[in-house]
């Protein structure tokens, strides 16, 4: 990784869970599957979360982990009107706050906490999907949408803890944009 920028976040929650909650099950509602927001999670190079339902699934290597920002929930539950949301809910992996997540795309990143630290690549939105609105609020598909997280690929192996740590990026962020929903235009090729 280039050299970075330094950027002082909190690791609030951390999301494992063995199995899918939102995929299919439209008439059923989501899965009542087990769900626990741990004190701390062992990643695994080129695996994922060790426990999590994407954990060394080759499918979603490059997305094995999700990150949020909590303000982005933050902001949604203000223009939704509805009181603040369950920050698990959403079923992202890792819940920051501080962090403004959209410019990493592509970029290799590293997030430190209590001595240890982890290298991902930021790969993708982690775009919402129609279950939001059942889980969330009504509109909160819509309301997700640019600021839904970003999925990594996992680089070094390494624990995230809750708690204070620091997000190392090696492009410039706006910490005060960690809410703000990210508009991406379609190409026009010729």
């Amino acid at each position: 990784m280039r050299a970075g920028h330094r950027y002082d976040v909190e690791i609030l929650h951390l999301l494992v869970s063995p199995q899918h909650a939102y995929f299919g099950r439209a008439r059923d509602g989501a899965a009542d599957v087990p769900t626990a927001d741990a004190e701390r999670v062992e990643l695994v190079a080129g695996k994922g979360i060790v426990g999590d339902r994407f954990f060394g699934k080759a499918a979603h290597l490059d997305a094995a982990v999700t990150l949020i920002a909590v303000e982005a929930l933050e902001a949604m539950a203000t223009e939704l009107g509805v009181g603040p949301f369950d920050p698990l809910l959403a079923r992202r992996n890792v819940v920051l706050r501080g962090a403004e997540l959209a410019p990493m795309l592509g970029e290799e990143i590293v997030l430190e906490s209590r001595g240890d630290s982890v290298r991902l690549l930021v790969g993708r939105p982690a775009n919402p999907c129609a279950w939001m609105d059942h889980v969330l609020a009504p509109g909160a598909h819509a309301a997700m949408r640019g600021r839904g997280g970003v999925r990594c690929r996992v680089l070094s192996d390494g624990v995230l803890s809750r708690g204070p740590a620091v997000l190392v990026s090696p492009v410039s962020l706006q910490p005060q944009r960690a809410g703000a929903a990210v508009v991406r235009r379609a190409s026009r090729l010729p």
